[in-house]
């Protein structure tokens, strides 16, 4: 997200803003109608509101004058960083209550599981309405792993009537949810101390979550926080919170490590690396500029039950398939794992997992095989158009209410990539973003990351850098099919050269050359490599910390 002197940006759109009331009598999605009974929805604490749920089942009409079919006391508040602050229509954080409004209780809504905690969606600056729950839905058909669920609704607050809402279950340790064991405070040696935890990459600003700071820079040089999402830092042993980092630090030591490749001892002793796959190629089919670093979340299990790091579950994707003009988000080319590359000054950065993984031959090749597979059937091009026009066919209806409660068709609303006069404009632009995606995927699939290297024929020009990334000296090693004078360019991320060396006549075979720091850029960042040996090119990644 971009910093809050954004305010000053787009307080002239809200100007226009009229605020004549919209009525709604009645609609083919849920009705919730809230009332705080006078009082202000903060921040924090949750104040205690009325909750009363319309919703006759499918293909039937939901009137507010209807028998409510369900109705609950509520502890509400507004949810959010940068949307609650910019955007006029809010998101908000409901906990469902017993009868005095002070205990929590579990409860099914809109024919979702039970829980207590739920999240109100105000998709306020994505004038499609469906970037979140397409990628969510693609997210189920493509990945086994849990991705929360979701109902449209419309939402009548104290009243006034204040648009379409998406109502998600919230990101909590649930057997229905991330479905990790309960672990408890007193919970701090054995198996029992090994799990459920929640984590997550973050702003650490305004969170009550514990964290610590990652022992790797990202490429650019900038500090990686990890955040403890689950257990509750007051429900935290410190026993726990040691145990947590300690885990995560040996995950990243091990992906750092010479061997990191190694089945038994390497980066996969720590980690389920079919969900990195899986939250990998969803991040780049929708290019979500905060994909890897901001409400990227993953969790681990206890040891007797797997205790491996799953990535996910999902959240957040509103930034995505364009609906953004900054680093480079809005164009379908390009992948954004190299955000630190594209992006370099931006205070919040991806940690170095995705580009070591990348140079793992077995991970990218998990990673083209998967995507081949899937373009075959979740990610044909005609499958997604389809299910973008059949979504904007059942919100009609309801979406001519919410933009004339907020007019924001034909208005730049932070941070649009594309601006569409009407809303078709909106969901066609969509789907051509969404068909030039997934066929510059076609095209460059097989380069990601070591599939380059990987695709290259036996006894070709090859090239391998190591420790990456790395402070200290780095050894290069290359193999030659014939004679030939190797080049070597070092540029930084701006594509300013750094450094040049020269190895003339280098015999066939393999060669070993060690990099002193003396000859590599001190400054901490992601440089590339490219190196020549008589017409034949190959550019690899450096990451200094």
């Amino acid at each position: 997200m971009r910093p809050r002197l954004l305010i000053l940006l787009i307080s002239s759109v809200f100007l226009k803003f009229t605020t004549a009331a919209q009525t709604l009598t009645s609609s083919n999605l849920p009705i919730l109608l809230i009332n705080t009974n006078g009082q202000t929805i903060y921040n924090e604490p949750k104040i205690v509101a009325d909750l009363r749920i319309i919703d006759n089942g499918a293909g039937k009409r939901n009137n507010v004058t209807d028998k409510p079919s369900f109705t609950s006391k509520i502890g509400i508040e507004l949810r959010g960083s940068t949307s609650q602050t910019l955007f006029p229509k809010k998101p908000y954080g409901i906990e469902l209550r017993d009868s005095t409004g002070l205990n929590s209780v579990n409860a099914s809504v809109l024919g979702m599981p039970a829980e207590a905690d739920w999240v109100l969606n105000a998709t306020y600056n994505d004038k499609t309405l469906i970037r979140e729950t397409l990628t969510y839905d693609l997210n189920r058909q493509l990945s086994k792993f849990y991705t929360p669920r979701y109902r449209y609704c419309e939402v009548i607050l104290n009243g006034n009537y204040t648009g379409i809402y998406i109502l998600f279950e919230k990101i909590k340790r649930d057997k229905n949810r991330v479905d990790v064991s309960n672990i408890k405070k007193t919970d701090i040696t054995g198996d029992a101390l090994t799990g459920g935890y929640i984590f997550k990459i973050d702003k650490t600003e305004g969170s009550a979550s514990r964290s610590w700071t990652s022992s790797y820079l990202s490429g650019s040089g900038k500090p990686i926080s990890m955040l403890i999402d689950r257990p509750k830092p007051e429900d935290l042993a410190e026993e726990q919170f040691q145990y947590a980092k300690q885990f995560i630090t040996d995950f990243e030591n091990a992906l750092n490590g010479a061997q990191f490749q190694d089945s038994l001892t390497g980066y996969r002793k720590y980690i389920n690396d079919d969900s990195f796959v899986d939250y990998l190629l969803l991040t780049e089919l929708c290019k979500n500029v905060d994909g890897y670093r901001i409400s990227t979340f993953f969790y681990k299990d206890r040891n007797s039950r797997g205790g491996k790091l799953i990535m996910g579950p999902i959240w957040d994707y509103n930034l995505t398939y364009g609906n953004v003009n900054y680093c480079p988000g809005s164009v379908y080319k390009g992948w954004i794992f190299d955000f630190t590359r594209a992006c370099p000054q931006d205070g919040f950065q991806p940690p170095f997992w995705w580009d070591k993984l990348l140079s793992d031959k077995v991970f990218v090749t998990k990673v083209r095989t998967k995507y081949q597979t899937l373009r075959k059937s979740v990610l044909r091009t005609d499958r997604i158009h389809t299910y973008i026009d059949s979504v904007a066919n059942v919100l009609t209806e309801a979406r001519t209410r919410n933009f004339e409660k907020w007019p924001v068709i034909g208005v730049y609303v932070w941070p649009n990539g594309f601006v569409g006069g009407t809303y078709q404009e909106e969901i066609d632009f969509l789907k051509t973003w969404v068909k030039n995606r997934l066929e510059w995927m076609d095209n460059e699939i097989l380069g990601i990351g070591a599939l380059a290297l990987a695709a290259e024929p036996e006894n070709e020009f090859t090239v391998t850098v190591s420790p990456n990334p790395s402070s200290d000296n780095v050894t290069l090693r290359y193999q030659l099919a014939q004679r030939a004078t190797v080049q070597l360019l070092i540029t930084d991320a701006a594509g300013r050269s750094v450094q040049r060396l020269i190895w003339p006549n280098q015999p066939p075979g393999e060669h070993q050359e060690t990099l002193p720091v003396s000859s590599l850029p001190t400054a901490p960042g992601t440089y590339m490599l490219q190196l020549n040996a008589d017409g034949k090119p190959i550019s690899r990644k450096m990451v200094r910390f």
